[in-house]
């Protein structure tokens, strides 16, 4: 028998390892049409095809092409979205890097950790709402971290220009993912968009590739930690939770950390400072988050 979660269409950003495959290849098994978002084709495909074997008769798995932090890249991957699938149910901005002590740009010239984390899944977002607003009942679920402590922006250089620390980096970027989605869900309520409700959450200390990236000490402490660490399949619960619990509908601009909403304790997390972050954020995408 068909059933109303069998219709509905999810897209996992960073869906191909660690908590992003975890969250999508769960999403498959309840009966979502998943689109796994993915840098690489090669890696995107082999996913796919494990999905698909466990998939329903007739239920698809499909893969989108896109590095999140090159921004025309989201551009052309949302254009192509719409085009392909018009309504969108769930959305995980899931995919989230450490770099290196060295500082990286991007193919657009920011700071690697600020495009991959939180310019490119700010822009995706925005240009995906048209598809979400179709939705009986959009969610997105922003996976930020309690790395957020470690936090002090500069909101006057949000690329950290001067005085680059990666880990210091990382803390800011999974702040602006609470902030981004705590005012995303206050301005979803002043334009009165009722269907879309959207939270954040700590998946854990999770034992996956995301350390990687970064090399050196800060890879190799990754690893020595490995065995205190959670698993993919532990750190990807709540991103599952408010992906599909109802609770995930009726709550919105929530921080979540095992399955439980959680107070943000940092001294950046006023409204106004959040509101100076999210005019930042669409001067640098060169996008207005409503706009056209």
């Amino acid at each position: 028998m068909t059933t109303l979660i069998s219709e509905q269409i999810a897209l996992v950003t960073g869906a191909t390892s660690g908590i992003g495959k975890v969250t999508a290849r769960e999403l498959v098994r309840r009966g979502y049409h998943v689109i796994l978002l993915a840098r690489n084709a090669a890696k995107a495909a082999k996913v796919r095809q494990e999905f698909q074997q466990l998939a329903a008769a007739g239920q698809r798995v499909d893969v989108l092409l896109c590095d999140i932090s090159d921004l025309s890249q989201v551009r052309r991957a949302a254009e192509e979205f719409i085009r392909r699938y018009h309504r969108l149910d769930v959305l995980v901005n899931n995919a989230g890097l450490i770099f290196g002590k060295e500082r990286e740009t991007s193919a657009e010239g920011y700071e690697m950790t600020l495009a991959t984390n939180h310019l490119g899944p700010f822009l995706l977002t925005s240009l995906l709402l048209p598809a979400l607003q179709q939705s009986q009942a959009g969610r997105i679920v922003n996976v930020a971290s309690e790395g957020y402590r470690m936090a002090k922006p500069q909101l006057d250089d949000l690329n950290q220009e001067s005085g680059y620390s990666a880990w210091r980096q990382y803390g800011n970027t999974k702040l602006y993912n609470i902030l981004f989605t705590q005012e995303l869900a206050r301005q979803l309520r002043a334009r009165d968009i009722p269907n879309i409700s959207t939270n954040s959450l700590h998946p854990g200390v999770v034992a996956s590739g995301f350390g990687s990236a970064s090399g050196g000490l800060t890879s190799w402490l990754t690893s020595l930690a490995a065995p205190l660490l959670l698993t993919p399949d532990e750190g990807a619960r709540t991103s599952i939770f408010l992906a599909t619990d109802p609770i995930g509908g009726q709550v919105s601009g929530g921080y979540f950390d095992k399955q439980q909403a959680k107070p943000v304790k940092h001294t950046f997390t006023d409204p106004a400072k959040a509101r100076q972050l999210w005019q930042e954020t669409e001067r640098l995408v060169g996008q207005e988050f409503f706009g056209e």
